[in-house]
């Protein structure tokens, strides 16, 4: 029978370590994401939200302090002011995004579709005169129209007459001139980013199958143009009926719209509830009006 014998563990020899427990999984620390919203919405709230607030609570606030009451906005529903300013908006706004509307499509198509020298130049200048303020484009007409403009001054140089012909810049039809010159080139961009993407080959095979030019725009560029020409006449019709330095920058005396009325009544009169009760007004039908843009936007895929 054999006996077993213990292998004696030389001193020099080191003993075997402890195996260490394996780590547990690290629990991640994840800021919510409503935490990082907070900031830009107490910025928005501050800056924007906080001011809106202000003017509905103004607008329900009578002079006489006799506590909330609707009174200011029925005595501004019964002027004759109001109802002339909202009508003048109205008409100035769909006249002016029709206007747009004709004269960016017409353009657009002559920039994209017929060559001519200067063409790209001409595109790029589109863009640069998005950044323009509207008041410029109103000095530039003045300038053109105006009483004393280059228009007047070379009749009466030419007639020997004392006065010019041209006086219309201080009328409705001179307002509405100003924010079809201006407003135009927000039709156009996004009609010239559409006919980049159109088709040619559709444009060749019309023209194969003896199609005309006018033929052509209306049965194969103005269906593909029909959605973004809806939104950038939702987005013309937005900007039209907020507009104030147009109207100011004119001289338009006769010409009230809405924007004008706020003006007059708060620095003019200082009757700061109807100011507020039009502003209201004016907000309300914008944001109505932006609503429908994003709508046509998001369904034009601009």
């Amino acid at each position: 029978m054999t006996t077993a014998t213990a292998v004696p563990r030389t001193s020099g020899a080191p003993a075997p370590a402890a195996t260490a427990p394996a780590p547990g999984p690290r629990r991640s620390r994840t800021v919510p994401a409503w935490v990082w919203a907070l900031p830009p919405v107490a910025v928005l709230a501050l800056a924007f939200l906080y001011p809106l607030a202000l003017v509905v609570q103004q607008s329900v606030t009578p002079d006489d302090g006799g506590g909330l009451s609707l009174d200011p906005y029925a005595d501004v529903f019964a002027s004759e002011v109001f109802r002339d300013a909202l009508t003048t908006t109205v008409w100035l706004a769909v006249g002016s995004t029709v206007g747009c509307l004709v004269l960016g499509f017409v353009l657009a198509l002559v920039i994209a579709f017929v060559p001519f020298p200067g063409g790209k130049a001409v595109a790029r200048f589109v863009d640069v005169f998005l950044s323009f303020p509207s008041f410029l484009i109103t000095l530039a007409l003045l300038f053109i129209y105006g009483s004393v403009g280059m228009a007047n001054g070379l009749w009466t140089d030419v007639t020997g007459a004392a006065d010019g012909p041209f006086h219309f810049l201080t009328t409705p039809w001179g307002v509405l001139l100003a924010e079809i010159t201006y407003f135009t080139p927000f039709v156009m961009r996004p009609l010239l980013a559409a006919f980049s993407q159109l088709d040619t080959g559709q444009l060749e095979v019309a023209s194969s199958l003896g199609a005309g030019p006018l033929r052509v725009i209306r049965q194969v560029i103005l269906p593909e143009a029909l959605p973004t020409l809806a939104a950038g006449g939702s987005l013309v019709l937005v900007m039209c009926l907020n507009e104030f330095g147009i109207v100011l920058f004119t001289g338009a005396k006769d010409v009230t719209t809405l924007p004008m009325l706020v003006y007059s009544k708060a620095i003019l009169e200082s009757d700061y509830p109807a100011a507020c009760v039009v502003a209201v007004v004016n907000i309300a039908i914008s944001v109505g009006l932006y609503s429908l843009y994003r709508v046509v936007s998001r369904r034009a895929g601009a």
